[in-house]
């Protein structure tokens, strides 16, 4: 049985194959600067990009100013990612659902298609939590996918709200996100304190 690193470390040859994973088209990656630069602090605010794979979006706000500290389990997304953005990121190989991180160090906990997937997402959002610094920002990008996979806009919404904090939804049909159109469910989700 193949485990979820090797899995992962599979998808990783052509991970960034995909519009909204490479940002490789400029209106793609113009629409994801935008929408993030809109809901974060100004930089050079500290970002832990949990479950950052390739680093795409790690690398995206690093070169907007912001000090960026990228995760993931897959050593061959991190060698691409380190690849793409090593030398203006910092990244560390770990499990997103326990983040090998500083508590309280980071002004924003960014997750992106990762909560959906992780055992126990009440817990995991309380650790998430403990890495923000007072004032610090949860921006997560889940989906409600027709394959059957994520989670309904309404579930993330509830399970952010169960930790005490007010969360806003702002749903992403526009086919420019994704390099294509979409018949599911995908949405950003951002809770400040």
């Amino acid at each position: 049985m193949t485990s979820p690193t090797e899995l992962w470390d599979d998808e990783a040859r052509t991970y960034d194959e995909a519009a909204d994973h490479g940002l490789a088209d400029p209106a793609c990656r113009a629409a994801w600067r935008d929408l993030l630069l809109g809901v974060l602090p100004s930089p050079p605010a500290r970002v832990a990009d949990l479950g950052c794979g390739t680093g795409t979006l790690s690398l995206l706000l690093a070169e907007e100013g912001f000090e960026v500290t990228g995760v993931d389990f897959s050593p061959e997304m991190l060698q691409r990612a380190r690849t793409k953005a090593g030398h203006v990121v910092r990244f560390h190989e770990g499990d997103a659902a326990a983040p090998p991180l500083e508590e309280a160090a980071h002004d924003v906990v960014l997750c992106r298609h990762v909560l959906w997937a992780l055992p126990s997402p009440s817990e995991v959002l309380e650790r998430w939590l403990r890495l923000l610094a007072p004032g610090g920002r949860l921006v997560l990008v889940e989906g409600d996918w027709s394959t059957g996979a994520g989670l309904s806009a309404e579930a993330t919404l509830a399970l952010v709200r169960g930790t005490g904090r007010e969360a806003t939804l702002r749903r992403l049909p526009e086919p420019v996100f994704w390099g294509r159109e979409i018949t599911d469910s995908r949405y950003l989700v951002v809770s400040a304190s």
